[in-house]
């Protein structure tokens, strides 16, 4: 059934959305997750609404409909689902969705898609990669050495460090390490997840978070920033367990919250992201540090994201509408990197 939805006192008929959840990695339950909490808001706010699922093994399905027993034909038959859709909404966080993979999908097929293209999510994903892009453009990020997994049992650093696989998302793999024998293992945890680590000086701050929303018409702001509270680092078990607090918005000066945004939204800048990426950040005394940028972070109704524009006023059920009214078909006319 198709309704209609408001959006800043327009009407508009609602249309049908493919949502894909799922995925080939460490993260595929919490991507399951953000795909049930989307497709929920979206038909709230009258879409219709395809769900598609990435099973561990590659397969794709339609609801509980299997699309095929094997990856390639499934994906065939995954497009034919998008081709009926007006936009599709990729909602698999880490490698093989994440990174830019689905919105490789979406251009080849010339279907709009939901969030940032090819470019954006590869080098967003990449917390190498991001850091020279943050240098580039005048944003601090903690001083990390790049390691082979291969070269790990040769490896010494000063410690403390913090220790995490260079593509990898929900804090997998990360770990601090504050003697020899924690930094072995903390290289350990890490390869599991990649051939790449990152090794980065410890960085004393508060962990504040930004969102940062393009629109269509390609108007950018930023939500209200969020902090997160731990006793610790800010690792997996710490980020679902329910140990971690978030208050919304953080309690800092003026200044401070200029500087974050305006950090928050030049990164997003260059790495040309469109429709929705947090911005990590440790708020240190000489001033914001980023940490990472995630190009699909969670969006559970209960995620940081939701709650930070909530802070603002605007719904989840909305602000998922105001993303896929922002969706296009992501290609080479994509923002590129500006510095």
């Amino acid at each position: 059934m198709r309704g209609e939805h408001r959006l800043d006192g327009e009407q508009r008929m609602a249309r049908r959305v493919a949502v894909i959840g799922g995925g080939e990695n460490a993260e595929h339950e919490v991507s399951l997750a953000t795909a049930a909490g989307i497709a929920g808001a979206l038909r709230r706010g009258g879409f219709d609404v395809d769900e598609l699922t990435i099973d561990r093994d590659g397969t794709w399905r339609r609801g509980t409909e299997a699309l095929g027993a094997r990856p390639a034909g499934s994906v065939a038959a995954a497009l034919g689902v998008m081709e009926r859709a007006d936009a599709v909404f990729p909602a698999v966080h880490g490698p093989f969705g994440e990174d830019g993979t689905l919105a490789a999908l979406c251009a080849l097929a010339h279907t709009p898609m939901v969030g940032s293209g090819v470019r954006a999510g590869a080098v967003g994903m990449d917390k190498w990669t991001t850091k020279l892009v943050a240098d580039a453009v005048g944003i601090r990020s903690a001083p990390a050495r790049l390691v082979d997994a291969a070269d790990i049992a040769d490896i010494e650093f000063e410690v403390p460090v913090v220790v995490k696989p260079a593509s990898a998302g929900s804090s997998h793999g990360v770990a601090l390490a504050r003697d020899a024998a924690g930094l072995r293992e903390a290289l350990r945890g890490a390869a599991r997840y990649d051939d790449r680590i990152l090794v980065e000086r410890l960085v004393a701050g508060r962990e504040i978070d930004l969102a940062v929303l393009r629109e269509a018409g390609g108007r950018r702001w930023a939500a209200p920033p969020l902090e997160i509270h731990t006793d610790g680092l800010f690792d997996t078990e710490t980020k679902y367990d329910g140990s971690a607090r978030f208050s919304v918005p953080a309690e800092i000066s003026d200044a401070e919250r200029e500087a974050l945004t305006g950090a928050a939204v030049r990164m997003f800048d260059a790495l040309g992201c469109a429709g929705l990426a947090r911005v990590d950040f440790f708020l240190t005394d000489q001033g914001p540090v980023l940490n990472e940028i995630n190009t699909m972070p969670g969006m559970t109704a209960e995620s940081q994201v939701p709650r930070m524009f909530a802070a603002a006023g605007l719904s989840y059920e909305e602000l998922v509408a105001r993303m896929v009214d922002a969706a296009t078909v992501p290609g080479p006319a994509s923002p590129i990197l500006s510095v």
